[in-house]
This record gives C-alpha cells, sequence and structure tokens, in this order.
C-alpha cells in the first residue's frame, strides 16, 4: 500500500532527495568516505554551502547587502538570538499563535515587548489586519505560517521598523520580496530540508546596532564573518537542504511552488467544505496553503478515532491534528503531490459514504 506523508515536521521531501541523501551517507561524491564523516572543512564539502547560498538568493531573489546562514538549534533558538541581536529598548510582535507567543516569552528577557495584535481570541483561527505598529519599536518580528492552527499570513506587509520573520513552514513555497524584511529565518524540517539546521536570511547592515555584549556563538556577525563555518555546521541536513533546492529550481522555482500549493489547497479545502462530516478550523481568507486544518462537525465528534484509523488504513501518515488544538491536519509542503491529496480526498469521500 502506498502511504503518503501528511506530517508537519519533520516532513516529507522529494523522493529523489532522500534518496540522494541516503548515498551521500555511504559514499559521499566518489571520496569513499560517508557524508557523515567527512571534515565540515574538506575540499569537497565547501561547495556544498556555497552552492546553497547561491540557490537560496537565485530562488528568493536576494538583494545585495543580505547574507544566507546555516546554524543550529532550530528556529526555537533563534527566538532567543533575534532580541539578543535586535532588541535594544522595544520590540513589537504579531501573536497569531503557539510558535509566536514562544518567540514573545523569550523577547521579554531582553527588553519591552508590545503585542500588536493577537488572533487569541478565536483560538488563532484567523491572522490579525488592520494593526497598529508602533514607530519607536527595534523591530517587528511576525510568524507567516502558522502550523498548529493553520493559518498564513501570504503578503509580505510594510513595516515603518525593521521586518523579522519566522518562515519556517512555508519557505520557498511563494515568491517573497526579501527586501522587505531585516531578517527571515525557520528550521528546515518542514519545507526545506531534513531536521537539524536552521536557515537564516540577514541584512547585514542591521546588525550590531544593541549595546550590550553578544556572547559570540549568539551574534549573527560571528557566523556571517566565518561563513556558517565558525563550529561544525550540520553537514548532512545542508546537504539535503542543497538538494531540495536543486529540486525546486528544476521544477520551476518558487512561482511553481506557489502554483502547485494553490492547487492542492483547492483540491483539500474543496473536499472539507463539500464534506457533511468535516469542517475547516481556519477562517477562509486566513486559510494557509501548507497546513490544512479541519475537524468532524459536532454531531459526529464521536468519530473521530474511527476516522483516524480508518485514514491511517488507507496509508494516510500524519493527518492527526496537534495535541493542542486536536482534529486533524494535511501538511501539504512542496513535496506533497497533487495524487497524495486526491487520495485523501477519496479517503474523506469514502468514510462520508460509511456514514
Amino acid at each position: 500500500m502506498k502511504k503518503y506523508n501528511f506530517n508537519a515536521g519533520p516532513s516529507i521531501l522529494p523522493r529523489e532527495v532522500i534518496e540522494q541523501t541516503a548515498a551521500a551517507c555511504l559514499d559521499f561524491e566518489n571520496s569513499g568516505l560517508s557524508l557523515m564523516t567527512i571534515s565540515h572543512r574538506a575540499k569537497n564539502f565547501q561547495p556544498v554551502v556555497d552552492e546553497a547560498e547561491v540557490l537560496f538568493k537565485e530562488l528568493l531573489d536576494i538583494p545585495e547587502g543580505y547574507k544566507v546562514l546555516f546554524l543550529g538549534g532550530g528556529a526555537s533558538l533563534e527566538f532567543c538570538m533575534i532580541p539578543y541581536n535586535y532588541l535594544e529598548k522595544k520590540a513589537a510582535y504579531l501573536n497569531t499563535g503557539v510558535w509566536a507567543t514562544k518567540a514573545m516569552k523569550e523577547a521579554k528577557l531582553f527588553g519591552e515587548v508590545v503585542e500588536v495584535a493577537s488572533s487569541a481570541d478565536k483560538n488563532f483561527t484567523y491572522i490579525p489586519k488592520n494593526f497598529e505598529i508602533p514607530t519607536d519599536a527595534d523591530y517587528l518580528h511576525i510568524t507567516s505560517n502558522n502550523t498548529i492552527y493553520g493559518t498564513e499570513l501570504r503578503k509580505d506587509i510594510d513595516s515603518p521598523v525593521p521586518l523579522i520573520a519566522d518562515m519556517s513552514s512555508d519557505i520557498f513555497s511563494r515568491p517573497i520580496d526579501v527586501s522587505k524584511y531585516a531578517l527571515i529565518y525557520g528550521g528546515a524540517q518542514k519545507n526545506l530540508a531534513m531536521a537539524g539546521v536552521t536557515f537564516v536570511i540577514v541584512k547585514e547592515d542591521t546588525l550590531g546596532k544593541v549595546s550590550r555584549q553578544i556572547p559570540t556563538m549568539l551574534d549573527y556577525r560571528t557566523h556571517v564573518k566565518k561563513g556558517s563555518m565558525f563550529n561544525t555546521p550540520p553537514v548532512v541536513p545542508i546537504y539535503s537542504a542543497l538538494l531540495n533546492l536543486r529540486y525546486i529550481k528544476a521544477q520551476g522555482g518558487v512561482k511553481a511552488m506557489e502554483k502547485l500549493a494553490e492547487e492542492r489547497a483547492k483540491i483539500v479545502y474543496g473536499e472539507i467544505d463539500r464534506n457533511k462530516l468535516f469542517v475547516g478550523t481556519a477562517e477562509e481568507d486566513s486559510r494557509s496553503l501548507m497546513n490544512i486544518t479541519f475537524v468532524l462537525k459536532p454531531e459526529y465528534q464521536d468519530l473521530q478515532d474511527e476516522f483516524m484509523a480508518f485514514a491511517t488504513s488507507k496509508g494516510m501518515v500524519g493527518v492527526k491534528g496537534h495535541r493542542d488544538v486536536g482534529g486533524f491536519r494535511a501538511s501539504c509542503y512542496n513535496a506533497m503531490s497533487i495524487e497524495g491529496c486526491e487520495a485523501l480526498v477519496a479517503c474523506m469521500k469514502e468514510f462520508e459514504s460509511n456514514h
């Protein structure tokens, strides 16, 4: 039975990326050594980092003055690094869910934090609009896609202060105007690579503005200066990211990824809206194209465990909703096929007919 991976992260990757990474773990570029054991300073590994940065800049049309970094620690470490490097007196945060809340919590250790808007009043089922950004803030932080609640901010906002974005789960799914951002970051394990590496796109002239001393490893300037090689980087995840970037380019780039994302979402949301058993959880104008969340209607709540078992028996993997919200979630990242979405829809239709 064919299985379809709807996990939110670690998540689906193109089969060719998985196979090529696995092959390199056995023998990297006919060196007779595993990718897992070569020196990160080996002559045949530096080109991996260099090409990955070049493809980042090419695919996202990153302007001059920005540096792409490959770091450890996950996006959660960035919650701390960002205020360490940017918060002098006051920071502004848009609160759209769990990860934004966690980012705010870390920032409060460094200075005043202003919540410009929040969707907590409706359990984060929408993206706030028309909020005021304090012009005296050191930066505005947003989370562009909310994996748990299935909401997404799909347009680059205009900010009067430096804009910082967590794009862990929707990077490379649509074109973005990088020039509007001081820094973009994310964990790779949702839409870029296997778990273990964090990407950071940083505008170099926005660094070094705070008066505090910053520990060496938490100072972005350290990694800019050393080209992500200050200490041993996550070698294998960086290589898998490179392969995935090559894959995205071969498919036609981020515009092609955006078109596929819209097609997948149309298929799955269309069935959620049609099906008599299910209902979507996010407000329609805030729906994520990456993480599609839905629940059983109140009168069918007793069928939750049965649907999970049925979906699993049909090869649907990872469709259980996050433990904080329950229900179901279909994560449709770049590598998810139209076939996979159609298989999920067929599963939902069959379950409906059974009841």
